[in-house]
């Protein structure tokens, strides 16, 4: 039993993992972090897999063709993201016009959100996974081996041929031990060249793990817990993870830095603590980022995590006036952010922040305080962008009840370069404002002398650092000096 796990072609490094799918100006590549790890279930349990990430390697459709015609699979499975959906299933139908025997499955956040909708688009999709989608592809796999019911794969959304009829199965339930998920990065190993994945706010070359899935909290725009890995925090032991940095450190000795992608790494203060603890105890030499949220303030344990080779945590701040968070239901008190950035400060951790402009309530008033928010912050990087809403989450049924979405083509929501195309215009704040204010913000952030002052400082004493900033600023001068790339779609009132 053969399986392709497919990233399939679209625009050159365009990142389907991204919690907003883009061509990202700082240059960064996301790794395909979740068909890697069901890669990993699927060669645990036997089967013959190739993991082929075709914007990492510039494949086009004919390299996948070639794919097919050499493997002959009997299962391929492909990511897919809301910009790209209708790119993604036409290279669908483009493989099964090589082996229309090939049994193809859809995964990722926009089928899981929009499954009935996505089997109109091609009678070749033979089925969608919904949600987290290890264990559905494990046993779908085992099911077309043994050419079993598919009705019986939890999970599944499939065409019953026989029926003439789509068939959506009982929900697979959410992964509980993550503990016996083989390490992502064995998989990398196997499959992939850790050299074509890059972040903006880390060092090079990296790799990216997670110590955990789900997030407790409902920030009402945020993708993967409404989409694909719920709201229950479920984790890694420690150990494990601590393992999972030696297997690195042993097998990857040119890696300088490992991201931590959860939703959040910091949301359980203990188990953070507990992991800086084990990592420590294995005398853990790379340095790691990880998302955190801004209220994590204990120094103490922060500087556990600093010992343990925590270098910057990737903040989303998103906006500087109270009522946008609570609008956006982030969970989050200004005054215990700037707490936290005192915190990391004192313990040596550097902060990427994100910040989001254009939420409910959003006002020219409440845009200037979150610009003037990011510079009192003061964080080692920050990103200033306009919100996008994705199917499945509260933030697009918010847009849609509305009526501020200006299309619903949704390979429309990228520019011709594969940059975000703002589709959200509302009449009192348009999208060419948030546009304009984001340009204006990034270069009000960056150009300010003192911050300048700092980012050389920290390359003359830091090799490291010297590299990573004149990576990133390679990648983001082109965008601090032009008007930005980004675009509002065509409208009478984005003037």
């Amino acid at each position: 039993m053969r399986v392709i796990m497919l990233n399939p072609p679209f625009l050159p490094r365009f990142s389907r993992e991204s919690r907003s799918p883009a061509v990202a100006k700082s240059g960064t590549f996301y790794y395909p972090m979740w068909l890697a790890y069901a890669t990993g279930v699927l060669e645990k349990e036997g089967f013959e897999v190739r993991l082929i990430d075709a914007p990492a390697r510039g494949y086009d459709i004919d390299d996948i063709k070639n794919e097919i015609m050499t493997f002959s699979p009997n299962l391929i499975v492909i990511d897919t993201s809301t910009p790209s959906i209708k790119n993604d299933v036409e290279v669908l139908e483009k493989i099964k016009q090589i082996d229309s025997n090939v049994f193809a499955l859809l995964v990722g956040r926009h089928v899981s959100a929009l499954p009935e909708e996505t089997m109109t688009m091609s009678k070749d999709i033979d089925a969608i996974a919904i949600g987290e989608y290890d264990y559905i592809v494990r046993d779908l796999a085992i099911a077309l081996k043994n050419k079993s019911d598919l009705s019986k794969v939890r999970g599944l959304l499939w065409r019953d041929k026989l029926q003439n009829r789509l068939t959506k199965n009982e929900p697979m339930p959410f992964i509980e031990d993550l503990d016996s998920l083989p390490f992502v990065s064995s998989v990398y190993k196997r499959h992939l060249n850790i050299n074509n994945y890059f972040y903006g706010h880390s060092r090079y070359p990296i790799i990216t793990i997670v110590t955990g899935r789900g997030c407790p909290y409902h920030c009402f725009y945020c993708c993967y817990p409404q989409t694909m890995y719920g709201h229950k925090l479920r984790l890694r032991s420690p150990r494990n993870v601590a393992e999972e940095f030696r297997f690195i450190a042993e097998n990857f000795p040119e890696v300088k830095e490992i991201m931590i992608e959860d939703d959040t790494m910091t949301v359980n203060k203990n188990h953070a603590e507990a992991i800086a603890n084990a990592l420590v105890a294995i005398g853990n030499k790379i340095p790691f980022s990880a998302n955190s949220r801004a209220d994590m303030v204990d120094v103490d344990v922060l500087k556990k995590l600093k010992k343990a080779g925590c270098r910057l945590f990737c903040v989303g701040y998103e906006s500087g006036a109270q009522e946008i968070l609570n609008n956006i239901k982030k969970g989050l008190n200004i005054e215990r952010a700037f707490e936290f950035s005192r915190a990391t400060k004192k313990a040596g951790i550097m902060v990427h922040g994100c910040f989001m402009v254009g939420n409910p309530g959003e006002t020219k008033e409440t845009l200037e305080k979150t610009l003037q928010y990011a510079k009192k912050l003061n964080p080692d990087t920050a990103q200033f962008y306009p919100v996008m809403v994705y199917p499945g989450t509260e933030a697009y049924k918010w847009a849609e009840e509305k009526n501020y979405l200006l299309t619903k083509d949704y390979s429309k929501w990228l520019t011709e370069d594969g940059l975000h195309a703002t589709v959200l215009e509302r009449q009192d704040l348009s999208s060419q404002y948030l546009i304009n204010f984001c340009d204006r913000a990034r270069r009000e952030f960056y150009l300010r002398p003192g911050y300048i002052v700092r980012k050389a400082l920290q390359s003359l004493f830091s090799l490291s650092e010297l590299k990573r900033n004149m990576k990133g600023f390679k990648n983001l001068v082109k965008f601090l000096f032009k008007k930005e790339n980004d675009k509002c779609m065509s409208s009478s009132r984005c003037q």
